[in-house]
């Protein structure tokens, strides 16, 4: 009886640790792939310990370094910097422009102090320039300039809508209250031909807007927070200002992020993101704003198939239909269509009058 019970309570006792050994191994399996513990230089993509820096090293093997400037070298790796765009003058392609005649140059200070409180009107950006007195350039007013003229804008359409009759009441109002304190007198043009021009290229927009969204999601187990942010700096991605957002830098600091990619915020908080299950990331492109010559949906396509290699993600459109290599091809064709008819319009994807009108 005692081998009996003895051999039962063995028994037990494995059948106990099967099942302790099963549930481990299960939730470990389902448990969110983890950033590896490991640094990886960007360069190479080589894995190499991480080493930790030492106070205590011997000062005999460690070499003198004489600095070593290269004038030439410098001046070259200068100039071939990207250069930031210009701030853009006020457009007649864009925006109803209303000249104010001054009866004499006015200072900058004045006409700052004079605009209005808001910058907008209705739901459509205001702008007021000045033509320089001293080289006759349009430029936003400066403190310490002079202004022989200025003018006053309003842009005719956004992704808001077209230039409506209320908001170009509101912005001849606007207007000639700032032109009054200044000592101009502004010209309007007519209101029905400015609206009904707001409503064109509103409809010219509406046809050309391009938001492109690719969603690579988890084919088995989940994503971690780390994982994503690892995998996605392999390529080229920084941390983006928000939680969750990541974004494929333009080579000029001035402009907008070529891509963008994002995940769900929450996890991107979660105070341990070892344990944040995410099974889906987004990436996105807007296609008016980065410039042709950059490539944007063609990198946009190598990075998405690079993390679903890398992630075993599965590619997919933003209604979650899977993205075939001839539905790429075809929207790729769409693209250099869309690219052309922004050309042909003087509204070039990239272009600040192109990143104005679609915004």
């Amino acid at each position: 009886m005692n081998n009996l019970l003895l051999g039962l309570s063995v028994a037990g006792g494995l059948v106990l640790a099967g099942v302790i050994a099963h549930g481990a191994w299960t939730a470990r399996k389902s448990a969110p792939k983890l950033a590896d513990a490991v640094v990886e230089n960007p360069n190479t993509h080589a894995k190499v310990e991480s080493i930790e820096p030492s106070l205590h090293a011997d000062k005999s093997q460690v070499l003198p370094i004489e600095p070593d400037f290269d004038s030439d070298r410098f001046d070259a790796e200068l100039a071939s910097l990207p250069v930031p765009e210009k701030k853009p003058s006020l457009d007649p392609l864009i925006d109803v422009l209303t000249a104010i005649d001054l009866d004499f140059p006015v200072s900058g200070d004045a006409v700052l102090a004079a605009l209005p409180a808001t910058r907008r009107v209705g739901s459509k950006p205001f702008a007021v320039e000045g033509l320089r007195e001293d080289d006759a350039e349009w430029e936003s007013p400066r403190p310490g300039q002079r202004y022989s003229a200025l003018q006053a804008g309003v842009q005719l359409a956004n992704r808001t809508g077209a230039l409506n009759d209320i908001e170009y009441s509101e912005f001849v109002i606007k207007t000639q209250s700032f032109a009054d304190v200044v000592g101009g007198e502004p010209e309007f043009p007519e209101m029905h031909e400015e609206v009904a021009r707001a409503r064109e290229l509103d409809a010219f927009a509406a046809a050309h807007d391009a938001q492109l969204r690719f969603v690579l999601r988890a084919v088995g187990v989940a994503w971690s927070t780390g994982y994503v942010a690892q995998n996605a700096a392999h390529i080229g991605f920084v941390a983006g200002a928000l939680p969750g957002r990541m974004v494929l830098p333009n080579p000029v600091a001035s402009l907008p992020q070529l891509i963008t990619l994002t995940f769900d915020s929450q996890a991107a908080m979660a105070e341990d993101a070892s344990q944040s299950a995410i099974r889906d990331l987004t990436l996105s492109l807007e296609v008016s704003h980065v410039a042709r010559t950059e490539r944007p949906f063609a990198r946009m396509r190598e990075c998405a198939k690079a993390l679903a290699t890398a992630m075993e993600g599965r590619l997919c459109d933003d209604q979650g239909h899977l993205m075939s290599e001839s539905a790429l091809d075809s929207l790729a064709i769409d693209i250099e269509r869309l690219y052309d008819a922004l050309d042909q319009r003087d509204l070039s994807a990239g272009s600040m009058l192109a990143r104005r009108l679609f915004s």
